[in-house]
């Protein structure tokens, strides 16, 4: 089970460029990000709607979200700001640094989950081997920068 979700955080990873230069498109053919990023949400809840539908989802767990804490709630401010950074970024620095910059950033907020085990993350302190990793992610970040 493990090596099935590992291959789907690969899987997901492989999607989020396609989904930037997608994205990115959408962007430029409008000429505005901020609208791009409301087009990309819109399709992606009415995909939700419908596999919802498919699956038969017990719509009724959704009245618990009104009991939840308002910082929960902002995920969805989050995603959005993730995706509309995306769209102005990629076509000014690239796909690759792009990419590079937010999985780096990505990793140095997980590892401080990690170590604080905040939002219900297993506790993982920090060790010279995790921030050589940063370190290494850093380095791969300057050479597609400098090439």
């Amino acid at each position: 089970m493990k090596l099935i979700l590992l291959f789907v955080a690969l899987i997901a990873g492989m999607v989020a460029p396609l989904q930037a230069g997608l994205n990115g498109k959408m962007g430029r053919a409008i000429g505005d990000p901020f609208y791009a990023a409301l087009i990309s949400f819109a399709v992606g809840t009415l995909g939700l709607f419908c596999y919802a539908l498919f699956t038969k989802v017990n719509f009724s767990s959704i009245r618990y979200a009104a009991d939840i804490h308002w910082t929960v709630w902002s995920a969805g401010l989050l995603g959005a700001f993730y995706v509309t950074a995306i769209i102005i970024l990629t076509p000014k620095l690239g796909s690759a640094l792009s990419f590079g910059l937010i999985i780096a950033g990505q990793l140095m907020m997980a590892l401080f989950l990690d170590h604080f085990g905040l939002l219900g993350v297993p506790v993982q302190p920090f060790g010279w081997q995790r921030l050589l990793g940063i370190a290494l992610v850093m380095a791969g970040v300057i050479v597609i920068k400098k090439y």
